[in-house]
């Protein structure tokens, strides 16, 4: 295991036989879409994989945004890949994002909608049950200033731009997420970071849990 590698935006956090964990940086795809053909996650850790052994493989298991950063895991094998996917509620047993978002607010909350898809692949909120697939998001503030308010979010399910869609609902979109309604960008990617992944490891029963640092920039309001 190589916990200190580190690879053009990606850090590895913890390494085995089955797994592989990562601490993705923003502005990196986490696999190729089908216009898309340069370095993503996906490729980089395939190269990884592969200097150790030729036949060497790793598995998408899950995604990030590519403004998102933060703790990702792929699979080394397929048999794996398709354990943590058709378990994947039963196996996570914590998924948890640092949000910035624009705004001003004080109090905790869930927010519950059903989110579609539409031709340009940008998501839709509705308060009407069974109209798309449900989402379910806890957050809780961690800070606030006249501008701009920190949030611990938690994933009941995991829907593509859930968070993001989520905060524009709430009238508080992610800071410098301009697809989803935000009006400033003050640091060139979106305030959104996966800080906690924790799962039942797939092969060794064991409950595992890797953490990213936070980035600077979340922090550099509050701290005045």
């Amino acid at each position: 295991m190589n916990k200190k590698a580190k690879i053009k935006g990606i850090e590895i956090l913890h390494e085995d036989a089955d797994v592989i964990v990562v601490n993705k940086e923003a502005g990196l795809l986490s696999i190729a879409s089908e216009k898309d053909n340069e370095n993503t996650a996906f490729r980089l850790l395939s190269d990884y994989v592969k200097r150790a052994h030729p036949q060497n493989h790793i598995y998408v298991v899950h995604r990030l945004d590519r403004e998102t950063s933060g703790v990702m895991m792929y699979a080394k094998n397929k048999k794996v890949q398709q354990v943590l996917q058709n378990n994947w509620k039963q196996l996570v047993s914590e998924r948890t994002y640092i949000a910035l978002v624009e705004g001003r607010m004080t109090e905790d909350g869930t927010i519950t909608t059903w989110l579609t898809e539409d031709k340009t692949l940008t998501m839709h909120s509705s308060k009407t049950p069974n109209n798309g697939k449900k989402a379910v998001t806890h957050y809780k503030v961690l800070n606030t200033n006249r501008t701009q308010t920190l949030l611990k979010v938690n994933l009941e399910t995991g829907r593509k731009n859930q968070i993001r869609i989520h905060m524009k609902e709430l009238g508080h979109p992610i800071v410098g997420d301009k697809k989803y309604g935000a009006v400033t960008n003050p640091f060139r990617r979106i305030g959104l970071h996966a800080s906690v992944l924790a799962f039942t490891h797939p092969t060794m029963n064991k409950v595992m849990r890797f953490e990213a640092e936070l980035p600077k920039v979340f922090k550099m309001s509050f701290n005045r």
